[in-house]
Protein backbone atom coordinates (compact mmCIF):
# COMPACT_ATOMS: atom_id res chain seq x y z
CA UNK A 1 0.00 0.00 0.00
CA UNK A 2 1.54 3.31 -0.71
CA UNK A 3 0.69 6.63 0.53
CA UNK A 4 1.41 10.27 -0.99
CA UNK A 5 1.30 13.15 1.69
CA UNK A 6 2.41 16.95 1.37
CA UNK A 7 3.38 19.10 4.06
CA UNK A 8 1.25 21.55 3.21
CA UNK A 9 2.83 24.50 5.04
CA UNK A 10 5.84 24.09 3.07
CA UNK A 11 4.43 23.67 -0.36
CA UNK A 12 4.96 26.83 -2.19
CA UNK A 13 4.20 26.55 -5.61
CA UNK A 14 4.39 30.42 -6.76
CA UNK A 15 8.45 29.75 -6.29
CA UNK A 16 8.43 25.98 -7.42
CA UNK A 17 5.97 26.69 -10.61
CA UNK A 18 4.64 22.93 -9.67
CA UNK A 19 7.77 21.42 -10.27
CA UNK A 20 6.18 18.15 -9.00
CA UNK A 21 3.80 18.18 -12.03
CA UNK A 22 6.30 19.25 -14.46
CA UNK A 23 8.59 16.06 -13.85
CA UNK A 24 6.21 13.57 -12.75
CA UNK A 25 6.18 10.75 -15.68
CA UNK A 26 2.67 9.99 -15.28
CA UNK A 27 1.38 13.57 -15.94
CA UNK A 28 3.42 13.45 -18.93
CA UNK A 29 1.71 10.34 -20.09
CA UNK A 30 -1.75 12.15 -19.60
CA UNK A 31 -2.65 10.70 -16.28
CA UNK A 32 -4.08 13.01 -13.81
CA UNK A 33 -1.74 11.60 -10.97
CA UNK A 34 -0.95 15.42 -9.89
CA UNK A 35 -3.28 18.00 -10.16
CA UNK A 36 -4.25 21.72 -8.74
CA UNK A 37 -6.43 21.99 -5.92
CA UNK A 38 -8.59 25.08 -7.35
CA UNK A 39 -8.89 26.75 -4.10
CA UNK A 40 -5.51 26.71 -2.24
CA UNK A 41 -3.61 26.11 -5.92
CA UNK A 42 -1.74 23.38 -3.61
CA UNK A 43 -0.85 20.28 -5.90
CA UNK A 44 -2.90 17.00 -5.08
CA UNK A 45 -1.32 13.73 -5.47
CA UNK A 46 -3.91 10.59 -6.59
CA UNK A 47 -2.65 7.45 -4.42
CA UNK A 48 -4.18 5.31 -6.57
CA UNK A 49 -2.36 6.59 -9.85
CA UNK A 50 0.81 7.28 -8.35
CA UNK A 51 3.43 4.37 -9.06
CA UNK A 52 6.16 5.60 -6.51
CA UNK A 53 9.21 6.74 -8.68
CA UNK A 54 9.76 9.02 -6.01
CA UNK A 55 10.47 11.86 -9.29
CA UNK A 56 8.59 14.41 -7.55
CA UNK A 57 10.42 13.93 -4.08
CA UNK A 58 13.20 14.76 -5.25
CA UNK A 59 12.65 17.38 -7.48
CA UNK A 60 10.51 19.35 -4.82
CA UNK A 61 12.77 21.92 -3.84
CA UNK A 62 11.19 22.15 -0.40
CA UNK A 63 11.15 18.67 0.77
CA UNK A 64 7.03 19.25 0.89
CA UNK A 65 6.53 15.77 -0.68
CA UNK A 66 6.62 12.21 0.84
CA UNK A 67 5.88 8.93 -0.88
CA UNK A 68 5.84 6.28 1.54
CA UNK A 69 5.00 2.05 1.00
CA UNK A 70 3.22 0.49 4.03
CA UNK A 71 1.99 -3.15 4.83
CA UNK A 72 -1.22 -4.22 3.40
CA UNK A 73 -2.60 -4.76 6.87
CA UNK A 74 -2.28 -0.99 7.58
CA UNK A 75 -4.85 -0.13 4.32
CA UNK A 76 -7.07 1.92 6.66
CA UNK A 77 -6.20 4.34 9.59
CA UNK A 78 -7.85 5.23 11.66
CA UNK A 79 -8.01 9.08 11.33
CA UNK A 80 -6.53 11.10 8.63
CA UNK A 81 -6.11 14.79 8.83
CA UNK A 82 -7.56 15.51 4.97
CA UNK A 83 -6.34 14.67 1.48
CA UNK A 84 -2.25 13.58 0.89
CA UNK A 85 -2.22 14.38 5.31
CA UNK A 86 -0.77 13.03 8.08
CA UNK A 87 -2.88 9.56 9.63
CA UNK A 88 -2.76 7.75 12.53
CA UNK A 89 -3.00 3.88 12.24
CA UNK A 90 -4.27 1.55 15.22
CA UNK A 91 -4.85 2.96 18.77
CA UNK A 92 -3.46 2.86 22.38
CA UNK A 93 -5.26 0.35 24.49
CA UNK A 94 -6.21 2.22 28.36
CA UNK A 95 -6.61 -0.25 31.05
CA UNK A 96 -8.13 0.18 34.41
CA UNK A 97 -6.37 1.09 37.36
CA UNK A 98 -3.13 1.56 35.18
CA UNK A 99 -0.80 4.12 33.68
CA UNK A 100 -0.22 3.49 30.17
CA UNK A 101 2.77 5.55 29.14
CA UNK A 102 2.88 6.65 25.22
CA UNK A 103 6.73 7.28 23.34
CA UNK A 104 7.39 8.62 20.91
CA UNK A 105 8.90 11.55 18.52
CA UNK A 106 7.12 14.62 17.83
CA UNK A 107 4.71 14.88 15.38
CA UNK A 108 4.08 11.21 15.14
CA UNK A 109 0.51 11.59 16.33
CA UNK A 110 0.68 11.13 19.94
CA UNK A 111 -2.07 13.79 20.62
CA UNK A 112 -4.08 12.96 18.15
CA UNK A 113 -4.42 9.64 19.83
CA UNK A 114 -4.89 10.96 22.90
CA UNK A 115 -8.11 13.56 21.42
CA UNK A 116 -9.84 10.71 19.52
CA UNK A 117 -9.51 8.30 23.16
CA UNK A 118 -10.97 11.61 24.73
CA UNK A 119 -13.72 11.90 22.34
CA UNK A 120 -12.29 15.12 21.10
CA UNK A 121 -11.90 14.17 17.48
CA UNK A 122 -14.05 11.57 15.92
CA UNK A 123 -12.07 8.51 14.39
CA UNK A 124 -12.78 8.76 10.70
CA UNK A 125 -11.01 5.55 9.03
CA UNK A 126 -9.76 7.75 6.31
CA UNK A 127 -12.87 9.81 5.79
CA UNK A 128 -11.85 13.55 6.71
CA UNK A 129 -15.09 14.43 5.74
CA UNK A 130 -16.33 12.67 8.55
CA UNK A 131 -17.38 15.06 11.32
CA UNK A 132 -19.83 13.13 13.58
CA UNK A 133 -19.13 9.14 15.42
CA UNK A 134 -20.09 6.23 12.94
CA UNK A 135 -20.96 4.04 16.00
CA UNK A 136 -20.95 0.64 13.20
CA UNK A 137 -17.16 1.96 11.61
CA UNK A 138 -16.03 1.95 15.32
CA UNK A 139 -17.36 -1.35 16.87
CA UNK A 140 -16.41 -3.03 13.20
CA UNK A 141 -12.85 -1.63 12.73
CA UNK A 142 -11.87 -2.23 16.94
CA UNK A 143 -14.06 -5.94 16.70
CA UNK A 144 -12.59 -8.80 19.24
CA UNK A 145 -10.05 -6.31 20.54
CA UNK A 146 -10.47 -4.44 24.16
CA UNK A 147 -10.87 -0.72 21.92
CA UNK A 148 -14.24 -2.39 20.89
CA UNK A 149 -15.21 -2.49 25.35
CA UNK A 150 -13.83 1.44 25.36
CA UNK A 151 -15.59 2.96 22.76
CA UNK A 152 -19.17 1.40 23.64
CA UNK A 153 -18.49 2.68 27.49
CA UNK A 154 -17.23 5.83 25.90
CA UNK A 155 -20.49 6.06 23.92
CA UNK A 156 -22.99 5.26 26.81
CA UNK A 157 -21.20 8.17 29.19
CA UNK A 158 -17.66 7.13 30.05
CA UNK A 159 -16.18 10.65 31.46
CA UNK A 160 -12.64 11.46 29.71
CA UNK A 161 -10.74 14.48 31.38
CA UNK A 162 -7.75 16.02 29.58
CA UNK A 163 -4.58 17.93 30.74
CA UNK A 164 -3.42 19.85 27.31
CA UNK A 165 -0.19 20.14 25.87
CA UNK A 166 0.48 23.45 25.64
CA UNK A 167 -0.24 25.38 28.70
CA UNK A 168 0.70 28.49 27.57
CA UNK A 169 -3.05 28.69 26.42
CA UNK A 170 -4.70 28.25 29.14
CA UNK A 171 -5.18 32.01 30.72
CA UNK A 172 -7.11 32.39 27.10
CA UNK A 173 -9.28 29.35 27.98
CA UNK A 174 -10.02 30.69 31.66
CA UNK A 175 -9.68 33.71 33.73
CA UNK A 176 -9.83 33.99 37.48
CA UNK A 177 -6.77 33.62 40.69
CA UNK A 178 -5.62 30.16 40.79
CA UNK A 179 -7.91 29.61 44.10
CA UNK A 180 -10.86 30.47 42.59
CA UNK A 181 -10.19 28.41 39.30
CA UNK A 182 -9.67 25.35 41.84
CA UNK A 183 -12.30 25.70 43.88
CA UNK A 184 -14.73 25.94 40.86
CA UNK A 185 -13.07 22.78 39.66
CA UNK A 186 -12.31 20.42 42.57
CA UNK A 187 -15.31 17.63 42.33
CA UNK A 188 -12.99 15.34 44.04
CA UNK A 189 -12.09 17.24 47.07
CA UNK A 190 -7.88 16.39 46.76
CA UNK A 191 -7.22 20.03 45.48
CA UNK A 192 -5.58 21.13 49.07
CA UNK A 193 -3.68 17.93 49.22
CA UNK A 194 -2.66 18.61 45.77
CA UNK A 195 -1.70 22.49 46.08
CA UNK A 196 0.79 21.29 49.16
CA UNK A 197 2.36 18.65 47.10
CA UNK A 198 3.23 20.32 44.13
CA UNK A 199 3.76 23.21 45.71
CA UNK A 200 1.62 26.08 44.61
CA UNK A 201 0.90 27.57 47.69
CA UNK A 202 2.50 31.31 46.88
CA UNK A 203 0.33 31.15 43.90
CA UNK A 204 -3.25 31.14 45.33
CA UNK A 205 -4.02 34.31 45.22
CA UNK A 206 -2.49 35.52 41.42
CA UNK A 207 -4.03 35.94 38.34
CA UNK A 208 -3.75 32.81 35.86
CA UNK A 209 -2.39 35.51 33.30
CA UNK A 210 0.60 35.98 35.67
CA UNK A 211 1.41 32.49 35.90
CA UNK A 212 4.82 31.06 34.95
CA UNK A 213 4.87 28.09 32.93
CA UNK A 214 6.20 25.87 35.13
CA UNK A 215 3.55 26.87 37.57
CA UNK A 216 0.84 27.24 34.91
CA UNK A 217 1.79 23.55 34.40
CA UNK A 218 1.01 22.57 37.83
CA UNK A 219 -2.01 24.41 37.96
CA UNK A 220 -3.54 22.33 35.10
CA UNK A 221 -2.39 18.96 36.22
CA UNK A 222 -3.92 19.89 39.76
CA UNK A 223 -7.54 20.69 37.55
CA UNK A 224 -7.40 17.27 36.08
CA UNK A 225 -6.92 15.50 38.78
CA UNK A 226 -9.53 17.60 40.50
CA UNK A 227 -12.26 16.47 38.39
CA UNK A 228 -14.52 13.67 38.76
CA UNK A 229 -14.09 11.22 35.80
CA UNK A 230 -13.31 7.77 34.59
CA UNK A 231 -10.26 8.02 32.62
CA UNK A 232 -7.48 10.47 32.83
CA UNK A 233 -5.26 12.18 29.87
CA UNK A 234 -1.83 13.80 30.61
CA UNK A 235 0.27 15.39 27.55
CA UNK A 236 3.62 16.20 28.38
CA UNK A 237 3.05 16.87 31.95
CA UNK A 238 6.68 17.22 32.79
CA UNK A 239 7.40 20.22 30.67
CA UNK A 240 8.20 23.67 32.12
CA UNK A 241 8.93 21.86 35.37
CA UNK A 242 12.49 21.26 37.04
CA UNK A 243 13.09 17.57 38.70
CA UNK A 244 11.67 17.73 42.00
CA UNK A 245 8.64 18.77 40.50
CA UNK A 246 8.65 16.10 37.69
CA UNK A 247 8.80 13.37 40.87
CA UNK A 248 6.14 15.33 42.90
CA UNK A 249 3.92 14.83 39.55
CA UNK A 250 4.81 11.46 38.58
CA UNK A 251 4.12 10.38 42.17
CA UNK A 252 0.51 12.05 41.83
CA UNK A 253 -0.52 10.52 38.77
CA UNK A 254 0.31 7.25 40.22
CA UNK A 255 -1.50 7.81 43.20
CA UNK A 256 -4.34 8.73 40.55
CA UNK A 257 -3.94 5.40 39.35
CA UNK A 258 -5.27 3.42 42.15
CA UNK A 259 -9.02 4.58 41.25
CA UNK A 260 -9.01 5.47 37.54
CA UNK A 261 -7.75 4.88 34.00
CA UNK A 262 -4.53 6.99 33.30
CA UNK A 263 -2.68 7.62 29.99
CA UNK A 264 0.43 9.76 29.73
CA UNK A 265 2.24 11.12 26.66
CA UNK A 266 5.88 12.01 28.07
CA UNK A 267 9.77 12.57 26.69
CA UNK A 268 11.38 12.52 29.90
CA UNK A 269 12.31 8.78 30.00
CA UNK A 270 12.90 9.06 33.94
CA UNK A 271 9.60 9.96 34.19
CA UNK A 272 7.76 7.70 32.12
CA UNK A 273 9.61 4.58 33.54
CA UNK A 274 8.87 5.67 37.01
CA UNK A 275 5.36 6.43 36.81
CA UNK A 276 4.23 3.98 33.79
CA UNK A 277 2.93 0.45 34.09
CA UNK A 278 3.03 -0.06 30.75
CA UNK A 279 3.69 0.99 27.34
CA UNK A 280 2.85 1.90 23.38
CA UNK A 281 5.65 2.88 21.19
CA UNK A 282 4.32 5.21 18.54
CA UNK A 283 6.85 5.17 15.43
CA UNK A 284 6.80 6.16 11.68
CA UNK A 285 7.39 9.02 9.60
CA UNK A 286 6.90 13.24 11.57
CA UNK A 287 4.23 14.90 9.99
CA UNK A 288 3.43 12.27 7.62
CA UNK A 289 2.16 8.78 9.29
CA UNK A 290 2.34 7.23 12.82
CA UNK A 291 1.64 3.63 14.06
CA UNK A 292 0.50 2.39 17.20
CA UNK A 293 2.80 -0.97 18.35
CA UNK A 294 1.33 -3.27 20.76
CA UNK A 295 1.48 -2.99 24.40
CA UNK A 296 4.69 -3.53 26.33
CA UNK A 297 5.63 -3.79 30.05
CA UNK A 298 7.17 -0.45 30.75
CA UNK A 299 10.90 -1.64 30.73
CA UNK A 300 10.58 -3.86 27.71
CA UNK A 301 9.09 -1.04 25.64
CA UNK A 302 11.56 1.32 26.93
CA UNK A 303 14.46 -0.72 26.15
CA UNK A 304 12.60 -1.78 23.01
CA UNK A 305 12.48 1.96 21.17
CA UNK A 306 16.11 2.69 22.38
CA UNK A 307 16.91 -0.26 20.36
CA UNK A 308 14.99 1.18 17.76
CA UNK A 309 13.53 -2.38 16.70
CA UNK A 310 9.88 -4.11 17.08
CA UNK A 311 10.71 -7.80 17.29
CA UNK A 312 7.12 -8.92 17.02
CA UNK A 313 6.37 -6.69 14.50
CA UNK A 314 9.90 -7.55 12.54
CA UNK A 315 9.74 -3.03 11.83
CA UNK A 316 13.24 -1.35 12.50
CA UNK A 317 11.94 2.06 12.86
CA UNK A 318 15.95 3.79 13.57
CA UNK A 319 18.80 2.61 11.95
CA UNK A 320 20.92 2.47 15.25
CA UNK A 321 20.78 1.78 18.88
CA UNK A 322 20.81 3.81 21.57
CA UNK A 323 22.88 3.10 24.97
CA UNK A 324 23.85 4.58 28.14
CA UNK A 325 28.02 4.49 29.47
CA UNK A 326 28.58 2.79 32.49
CA UNK A 327 29.68 5.34 35.47
CA UNK A 328 32.98 3.74 35.52
CA UNK A 329 33.91 4.69 32.16
CA UNK A 330 33.06 7.71 32.50
CA UNK A 331 36.38 8.12 34.54
CA UNK A 332 37.98 9.66 31.49
CA UNK A 333 40.91 11.77 31.84
CA UNK A 334 40.52 15.79 31.60
CA UNK A 335 42.46 18.16 29.69
CA UNK A 336 44.28 21.78 30.92
CA UNK A 337 42.19 24.31 33.22
CA UNK A 338 40.35 26.43 30.78
CA UNK A 339 38.86 28.71 33.64
CA UNK A 340 39.25 29.06 37.36
CA UNK A 341 35.94 30.91 38.46
CA UNK A 342 35.88 32.42 42.30
CA UNK A 343 32.88 32.05 44.79
CA UNK A 344 29.96 34.21 42.96
CA UNK A 345 27.32 36.47 44.86
CA UNK A 346 24.44 37.77 43.20
CA UNK A 347 21.55 39.56 45.26
CA UNK A 348 18.07 40.66 43.59
CA UNK A 349 15.40 42.11 45.24
CA UNK A 350 14.06 39.49 47.40
CA UNK A 351 16.54 36.36 46.19
CA UNK A 352 20.04 36.11 46.68
CA UNK A 353 22.63 33.56 45.13
CA UNK A 354 26.07 32.17 46.45
CA UNK A 355 27.99 29.75 44.59
CA UNK A 356 31.30 27.81 45.61
CA UNK A 357 34.52 28.45 43.14
CA UNK A 358 35.33 25.99 40.55
CA UNK A 359 37.95 24.93 37.95
CA UNK A 360 36.89 24.04 33.98
CA UNK A 361 38.85 21.97 32.12
CA UNK A 362 39.34 20.57 28.65
CA UNK A 363 37.31 18.11 27.36
CA UNK A 364 34.24 18.12 30.46
CA UNK A 365 30.62 18.57 30.21
CA UNK A 366 29.46 19.81 33.39
CA UNK A 367 25.60 19.23 33.85
CA UNK A 368 24.28 21.75 36.16
CA UNK A 369 20.96 20.30 38.66
CA UNK A 370 18.55 21.62 40.83
CA UNK A 371 15.17 23.32 41.41
CA UNK A 372 13.56 26.21 39.61
CA UNK A 373 14.01 29.40 40.94
CA UNK A 374 17.81 29.16 42.75
CA UNK A 375 19.76 30.75 40.47
CA UNK A 376 20.77 28.00 37.24
CA UNK A 377 20.44 30.31 34.92
CA UNK A 378 21.27 33.44 36.67
CA UNK A 379 24.98 31.57 37.22
CA UNK A 380 25.34 30.87 33.89
CA UNK A 381 24.91 34.25 32.39
CA UNK A 382 27.67 35.44 34.92
CA UNK A 383 29.92 33.05 33.04
CA UNK A 384 28.65 34.26 29.94
CA UNK A 385 28.96 38.28 30.86
CA UNK A 386 25.29 39.01 30.92
CA UNK A 387 25.36 39.43 34.41
CA UNK A 388 27.65 40.67 36.83
CA UNK A 389 28.38 39.58 40.02
CA UNK A 390 28.09 41.80 42.94
CA UNK A 391 31.20 40.33 44.87
CA UNK A 392 33.90 40.12 42.00
CA UNK A 393 34.66 40.83 38.28
CA UNK A 394 35.05 37.86 36.35
CA UNK A 395 38.35 38.46 34.14
CA UNK A 396 38.85 36.18 30.99
CA UNK A 397 39.72 36.89 27.17
CA UNK A 398 37.78 33.32 26.82
CA UNK A 399 35.45 33.42 23.84
CA UNK A 400 31.71 32.01 25.07
CA UNK A 401 29.08 30.65 23.46
CA UNK A 402 25.45 30.95 25.36
CA UNK A 403 22.29 29.62 24.52
CA UNK A 404 19.52 31.43 26.82
CA UNK A 405 16.52 29.30 28.43
CA UNK A 406 14.66 31.60 26.89
CA UNK A 407 14.90 32.03 22.82
CA UNK A 408 13.29 34.98 21.04
CA UNK A 409 12.85 35.09 17.24
CA UNK A 410 14.69 38.15 16.75
CA UNK A 411 16.13 37.37 13.60
CA UNK A 412 14.74 38.87 10.24
CA UNK A 413 15.41 35.89 7.81
CA UNK A 414 15.75 32.20 7.36
CA UNK A 415 17.32 29.78 9.18
CA UNK A 416 20.10 28.98 6.60
CA UNK A 417 20.74 33.07 7.13
CA UNK A 418 21.29 33.00 10.52
CA UNK A 419 23.66 29.57 10.79
CA UNK A 420 25.42 31.43 8.28
CA UNK A 421 25.58 34.23 9.98
CA UNK A 422 27.55 32.64 13.05
CA UNK A 423 30.18 31.12 10.91
CA UNK A 424 27.75 28.11 9.72
CA UNK A 425 29.03 26.68 6.08
CA UNK A 426 27.64 24.83 3.25
CA UNK A 427 30.49 21.81 3.91
CA UNK A 428 29.71 18.46 4.21
CA UNK A 429 31.17 17.94 7.25
CA UNK A 430 28.78 21.10 8.76
CA UNK A 431 25.68 19.37 7.91
CA UNK A 432 26.94 15.90 8.85
CA UNK A 433 28.09 17.20 12.54
CA UNK A 434 25.25 19.93 13.65
CA UNK A 435 22.81 20.01 10.93
CA UNK A 436 21.72 16.30 10.41
CA UNK A 437 21.75 15.50 14.51
CA UNK A 438 19.65 18.33 14.89
CA UNK A 439 17.22 17.31 12.15
CA UNK A 440 17.37 20.88 10.59
CA UNK A 441 17.96 20.07 6.84
CA UNK A 442 14.16 20.14 5.72
CA UNK A 443 13.76 23.74 7.83
CA UNK A 444 17.22 25.11 6.67
CA UNK A 445 14.97 27.72 3.98
CA UNK A 446 12.15 28.59 6.81
CA UNK A 447 12.19 31.85 7.99
CA UNK A 448 12.56 31.88 12.01
CA UNK A 449 9.24 33.94 12.98
CA UNK A 450 7.01 30.65 11.20
CA UNK A 451 8.89 27.55 13.20
CA UNK A 452 7.35 25.41 15.91
CA UNK A 453 9.09 25.84 19.52
CA UNK A 454 10.73 22.63 18.94
CA UNK A 455 12.48 23.53 15.87
CA UNK A 456 13.37 27.00 17.10
CA UNK A 457 15.11 25.16 20.45
CA UNK A 458 17.39 22.96 17.73
CA UNK A 459 18.22 26.07 16.21
CA UNK A 460 19.78 27.76 18.89
CA UNK A 461 21.65 24.97 19.96
CA UNK A 462 23.04 24.92 16.25
CA UNK A 463 23.89 28.68 16.60
CA UNK A 464 25.49 27.79 20.10
CA UNK A 465 27.56 25.38 18.95
CA UNK A 466 28.86 26.78 14.97
CA UNK A 467 29.98 29.51 17.08
CA UNK A 468 33.79 29.55 17.78
CA UNK A 469 34.42 29.61 21.41
CA UNK A 470 36.17 28.30 24.55
CA UNK A 471 33.36 27.53 26.71
CA UNK A 472 29.59 26.78 25.53
CA UNK A 473 26.78 27.45 27.88
CA UNK A 474 23.65 25.45 27.06
CA UNK A 475 20.58 26.52 29.15
CA UNK A 476 17.48 23.71 28.95
CA UNK A 477 18.32 22.69 25.84
CA UNK A 478 15.94 19.49 25.94
CA UNK A 479 13.15 22.06 26.21
CA UNK A 480 10.62 20.93 23.45
CA UNK A 481 12.18 18.52 21.91
CA UNK A 482 11.12 14.79 22.17
CA UNK A 483 13.53 11.56 23.15
CA UNK A 484 15.02 11.29 20.19
CA UNK A 485 15.76 14.64 19.83
CA UNK A 486 17.24 15.27 23.13
CA UNK A 487 19.48 12.09 23.22
CA UNK A 488 21.18 13.33 19.43
CA UNK A 489 21.27 16.95 21.32
CA UNK A 490 23.52 15.24 23.81
CA UNK A 491 25.74 13.33 21.91
CA UNK A 492 26.41 15.88 19.39
CA UNK A 493 27.32 17.92 22.27
CA UNK A 494 29.84 15.18 23.74
CA UNK A 495 31.11 15.23 20.53
CA UNK A 496 31.58 18.64 20.10
CA UNK A 497 33.21 19.15 23.02
CA UNK A 498 35.43 15.99 23.11
CA UNK A 499 36.77 16.90 19.55
CA UNK A 500 37.77 20.48 20.20
CA UNK A 501 38.69 20.31 23.52
CA UNK A 502 36.47 22.95 24.58
CA UNK A 503 34.25 23.04 27.84
CA UNK A 504 30.55 22.85 28.23
CA UNK A 505 28.17 23.47 30.72
CA UNK A 506 24.69 22.42 30.59
CA UNK A 507 21.79 23.13 32.45
CA UNK A 508 18.91 20.12 32.30
CA UNK A 509 16.39 19.15 34.22
CA UNK A 510 15.55 15.59 32.29
CA UNK A 511 17.79 12.98 34.63
CA UNK A 512 18.31 10.86 31.58
CA UNK A 513 20.06 14.09 29.26
CA UNK A 514 22.02 14.70 32.31
CA UNK A 515 22.94 11.16 33.00
CA UNK A 516 24.09 10.75 29.30
CA UNK A 517 25.82 14.23 28.84
CA UNK A 518 27.86 14.97 32.02
CA UNK A 519 30.84 14.06 33.24
CA UNK A 520 30.68 15.84 36.21
CA UNK A 521 27.53 18.18 37.99
CA UNK A 522 26.99 21.18 39.89
CA UNK A 523 24.26 20.83 42.21
CA UNK A 524 21.78 24.01 43.67
CA UNK A 525 19.73 23.54 46.56
CA UNK A 526 17.52 26.38 48.68
CA UNK A 527 14.69 28.34 48.91
CA UNK A 528 13.32 28.29 45.58
CA UNK A 529 12.61 32.45 45.01
CA UNK A 530 14.50 33.56 47.95
CA UNK A 531 17.96 32.02 48.15
CA UNK A 532 20.11 29.73 46.32
CA UNK A 533 23.31 27.58 46.68
CA UNK A 534 25.57 26.22 43.98
CA UNK A 535 28.60 23.32 44.82
CA UNK A 536 31.75 23.36 42.92
CA UNK A 537 31.65 20.52 40.20
CA UNK A 538 31.39 17.57 41.64
CA UNK A 539 31.95 13.68 40.45
CA UNK A 540 28.46 12.31 39.00
CA UNK A 541 28.19 10.12 41.71
CA UNK A 542 28.92 12.33 44.23
CA UNK A 543 26.76 15.27 42.68
CA UNK A 544 23.34 13.37 42.10
CA UNK A 545 23.49 11.35 45.52
CA UNK A 546 23.71 14.35 47.20
CA UNK A 547 20.98 16.15 44.95
CA UNK A 548 18.71 12.53 44.85
CA UNK A 549 18.56 12.48 48.66
CA UNK A 550 16.80 15.72 48.66
CA UNK A 551 14.39 14.96 46.52
CA UNK A 552 13.81 11.28 48.07
CA UNK A 553 14.45 8.65 45.11
CA UNK A 554 17.08 6.60 43.93
CA UNK A 555 18.57 5.32 40.95
CA UNK A 556 19.55 1.99 38.94
CA UNK A 557 21.52 0.82 35.61
CA UNK A 558 18.95 -1.14 33.61
CA UNK A 559 21.00 -4.56 32.89
CA UNK A 560 20.52 -3.72 29.16
CA UNK A 561 20.55 -0.11 28.06
CA UNK A 562 22.82 1.19 30.33
CA UNK A 563 19.78 4.07 30.93
CA UNK A 564 19.30 5.19 34.17
CA UNK A 565 15.76 3.87 36.21
CA UNK A 566 14.05 5.49 38.63
CA UNK A 567 13.21 2.81 41.92
CA UNK A 568 9.56 2.60 43.02
CA UNK A 569 9.32 4.40 46.57
CA UNK A 570 10.03 1.86 49.59
CA UNK A 571 10.84 -1.13 47.12
CA UNK A 572 13.50 -3.49 48.45
CA UNK A 573 15.88 -1.57 46.27
CA UNK A 574 15.05 1.80 47.39
CA UNK A 575 15.23 0.59 51.10
CA UNK A 576 18.48 -0.76 50.51
CA UNK A 577 20.14 2.24 48.37
CA UNK A 578 18.62 4.42 50.54
CA UNK A 579 20.20 2.80 53.80
CA UNK A 580 23.90 2.57 52.31
CA UNK A 581 23.86 6.12 51.37
CA UNK A 582 23.65 5.27 47.29
CA UNK A 583 20.83 6.98 45.65
CA UNK A 584 22.90 6.75 42.28
CA UNK A 585 23.82 3.59 41.10
CA UNK A 586 25.06 1.03 43.38
CA UNK A 587 28.52 0.17 43.25
CA UNK A 588 29.64 -3.24 41.46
Amino acid sequence: MRIAVIEFDKCKPKKCKYMCIKYCPRVRMGDETITINKETKKPIISEELCVGCGICVHKCPFGAIHIVNLPEELKTPVYQYGENSFRLYRLPMPKENHVLGIIGSNGIGKTTALRILSSEVVPNFGDWNLKTLDKEKVLEYFRGSELQTYFEKLETGIKAIMKPQYIDKIPKAISGTVSEILERTDERGVSEALIKRLGIENCLERDVKNLSGGELQRLAIIVAMSREGDIYYFDEPSSYLDIYQRLNVARSIRELAKEKTVIVVEHDLAVLDYLSDYVHILYGVSGVYGIVSSPMGVRVGINTYLDGYLKDENVRFRSRRIEFDVLSERQKPVGKTILKYPELVKKFSGFDLHTDSGILHEREIIGIIGPNATGKSTFVKMLAGIETPDNVEIETELKIAYKPQYIKKDFDGTIRELLRSVGGDESGYYRSEIIEPLELERILDSNIENISGGELQRVAIAVCLTQEADIYLLDEPSAYLDIEQRLNMTKLVRKKIENSEKCALVVEHDIVSVDYISDKTIVFSGEPGVEGFASQPLSMREGMNRFLKDVGVTFRRDHDTKRPRANKIDSQLDRKQKSSGEYYYIKK
